[in-house]
């Protein structure tokens, strides 16, 4: 990827890795993991788990929005 803050996640349905999410919302977990949730643009949903660094960066850059 060009673009080192996007998010990236499996897709269950079509057993794709590394798809990029869209619409990506970071939420903390009651762990304090953060969990990014988005679609893939084709209307599936993806869901993954990021590192707190990962996850600010991609805040910061825009392409995800924080929810908490």
């Amino acid at each position: 990827m060009s673009n080192a803050a996007q998010i990236t996640a499996y897709n269950v349905k079509t057993k794709e890795k590394n798809v990029p999410m869209l619409d990506a919302v970071i939420s903390k977990t009651a762990r304090g993991g953060y969990m990014a949730q988005g679609n893939d643009g084709k209307g599936n949903k993806l869901t993954t788990m990021l590192g707190e660094e990962k996850a600010l960066a991609a805040i910061k850059a825009g392409t995800a929005k924080q929810g908490w």
